[in-house]
């Protein structure tokens, strides 16, 4: 297959170059059954795992590297995508929970609040930013039996390796709450098509290395209620994270995902580079939620504490004179802008620090940018940074 070469001639991808009819022959792949033993089917190239005969495997070291092994193949070179039925079989809890977020939300209305959903319209859902913390905070108990699961453990750490870094948002879609469109998520699946073709064509496959999607089901949900539309084997096409707005490739994902049904306390994990969207909920009275596990390597982070937003402050007016003054270019600005200042939106408080025109927030690095090309005084800046800093606290 030709993504699995780096693009030779550039080293970057980009949507004009890519390729629908491998992604087509990518993802018309059927499932070996030899590859996943411990499956107890395979529906629509979805292997499914029952975790109720599983869950003797999670005790034993040897037999539970062998399931997490098992599970880090689909993930990588396979569909992509499975199953772990009753993942949390403590339904109490989960309705513990559920109670317990349907307060958040409520709350969150009353403030005015109305959080955003990167992928669908405005009003098809409730969202809960930073689900993890604010049940933490609003049932202690509800947050221990519900995390409670070894079965999610073991399907973080095969695929990010132990330390993992847990969040979490519910997605809450009410009756007639519309489809989202077929994306790729974090990290590069949350940049804009411009910002992805900055990245060369490795971190494209390093990207997905970096996370884990997954979601626990808080009711039952029939296909009719619109549970996550998945295209098995898309997360093969390593140019994806250019192609996913492509209307071609739109097209093909929408002729061709499968959706399954799930019950309360399945949990569905797939590699963040699969083509996916949530469905269109048709039913009249389920109102479908889900807690979206977005989990993170524990490699994802700088080796010192360095205090950014004071480095910027504090070269703000020597580099302001000399941009002003005409000597330095702008190839040379980016690189002090680059070793200055915080460049990535994330992470940050989604409910204080919303994506604006975008699927990411403002960077620090953009608004000193900002700062020293439109000549801000240094109160300024520091207004801004800090106003950054504390939209970001958790």
């Amino acid at each position: 297959m030709k993504s699995d070469l780096i693009s030779p001639e550039t080293g970057f991808y980009d949507a004009a170059t890519c390729d629908l009819a491998e992604f087509a022959a990518l993802t018309g792949q059927q499932v070996d059954p030899a590859t996943t033993p411990h499956a107890d089917e395979t529906l629509r190239n979805v292997p499914i795992y029952d975790m109720t005969r599983l869950a003797p495997m999670l005790c034993d070291p040897d037999s539970r590297r062998a399931l997490m092994a098992e599970w880090a193949r689909v993930l990588n070179q396979g569909a992509g995508v499975f199953v772990l039925k009753q993942a949390c079989p403590d339904h109490d809890a989960i309705d513990q929970a559920t109670a317990c977020y349907q307060q958040v939300i409520a709350e969150e209305r009353a403030a005015g609040g109305a959080a955003a959903d990167h992928f669908a319209a405005a009003g098809s859902n409730d969202r809960i930013w930073n689900s993890l913390q604010k049940l933490a905070l609003t049932s202690p108990s509800a947050f221990v039996r519900y995390f409670a699961s070894p079965a999610v453990d073991a399907a973080c750490e095969a695929w990010l390796g132990p330390n993992y870094q847990m969040t979490a948002q519910i997605n809450l879609v009410h009756p007639g709450g519309l489809a989202q469109q077929a994306h790729r998520d974090y990290h590069l699946g949350f940049q804009t098509e411009e910002i992805c073709a900055h990245y060369p064509a490795h971190v494209h496959v390093l990207s997905p290395l970096m996370t884990l999607q997954g979601g626990i089901a808080h009711c039952d949900m029939p296909v009719i209620a619109g549970p996550t539309k998945l295209l098995p084997f898309s997360q093969l096409y390593r140019p994806g994270y250019a192609a996913w707005r492509r209307d071609d490739f739109r097209a093909h994902f929408e002729a061709h995902f499968v959706q399954l049904p799930l019950r309360k306390g399945d949990a569905l994990f797939f590699n963040p580079a699969l083509f996916h969207a949530a469905g269109t909920n048709h039913s009249a009275d389920i109102h479908r939620m889900v807690n979206l596990l977005q989990v993170s390597s524990a490699f994802g982070r700088a080796m010192e504490s360095v205090d950014r937003a004071a480095i910027c402050n504090a070269i703000f007016p020597a580099l302001r004179a000399i941009v002003a003054a005409g000597q330095m270019p702008y190839a040379a600005l980016e690189a002090v802008l680059g070793a200055a200042a915080e460049g990535y939106s994330f992470p940050t408080n989604l409910d204080r620090d919303p994506p604006v025109r975008g699927l990411a927030p403002k960077t620090q690095k953009a608004i000193l940018r900002d700062a020293v090309v439109e000549g801000w005084t240094p109160d300024a800046l520091a207004d801004a940074l800090g106003g950054l800093a504390a939209r970001q606290r958790a």
